[in-house]
């Protein structure tokens, strides 16, 4: 436990840090322990600072249109997110999942810390179709400051699954325009972000770190995309906030 000096406020006092600072006077203070076991002064009362820990918000967002590696990426983020939630038992922390595909976003786990919930809600959830990109980012980021305004003390974490390429818009812009300026509120709110590159190295044209610039993010590829490599990431970002 932390201490200052009370200064004149006595409500909390700190009595393991108010006897170590006057310990060093007791000599001093021959003539008041005549009375007293111990010689205390108002200037040596110090007060506790009470540190509150933050609540984690993780919210995953993640790419469900059709690709080979689709299963592989919501087994891992699945894993991931169990592994969080078991973490966070004693805690207040909170895990979100937002899952884009077709034309549309959809949140498939409301910010919850109940592991038997979101076993439910992962338990089966569509793939398939186009990449509605800008609409998963636009959610994600909705639910975040949703939840930063009932919970104020909450420090969000965005995990981003996708290869950057969305093709389907919400409005009369391009994909690509429209994503970009979805990705930039991430970056103007100082929301941390991670994202995690889903392209085939081969292939890759650079979208995913394009993306990861407009929200002011490490764009990252995880060798072996596992549950246990995405949660170990997850708690890198976490480690960092």
């Amino acid at each position: 436990m932390q201490s200052k000096p009370a200064n004149g406020d006595y409500s909390d006092i700190a009595f393991d840090a108010t006897l170590r600072a006057a310990a060093p006077y007791q000599v001093q203070r021959e003539e008041q322990r005549k009375t007293m076991a111990f010689a205390l002064r108002k200037t040596d009362l110090q007060k506790k600072i009470r540190v509150r820990k933050a609540a984690n918000l993780v919210m995953f967002a993640v790419d469900a249109s059709w690709s080979m590696a689709v299963a592989e990426r919501m087994k891992a983020t699945k894993g991931a997110i169990m592994s969080l939630l078991t973490d966070a038992y004693q805690r207040r922390d909170r895990v979100g999942l937002v899952v884009f595909q077709k034309n549309k976003s959809t949140l498939v786990l409301p910010p919850t810390n109940s592991v038997q919930l979101a076993r439910r809600a992962l338990a089966d959830i569509p793939v398939g179709g186009k990449t509605p990109l800008s609409a998963g980012l636009t959610q994600s980021y909705e639910v975040i400051k949703k939840h930063s305004i009932l919970y104020p003390d909450v420090q969000p974490l965005m995990i981003l699954l996708t290869d950057g390429a969305g093709n389907v818009s919400m409005t009369n812009m391009s994909p690509a325009q429209e994503t970009k300026i979805a990705a930039q509120k991430f970056a103007q709110d100082r929301i941390r972000s991670i994202v995690i590159n889903m392209e085939h190295v081969l292939f890759d044209q650079g979208l995913a770190k394009q993306l990861a610039e407009h929200m002011d993010a490490p764009c990252l590829s995880l060798a072996n995309l596992k549950a246990e490599s995405l949660y170990e990431t997850v708690k890198q970002g976490l480690g960092d906030l």
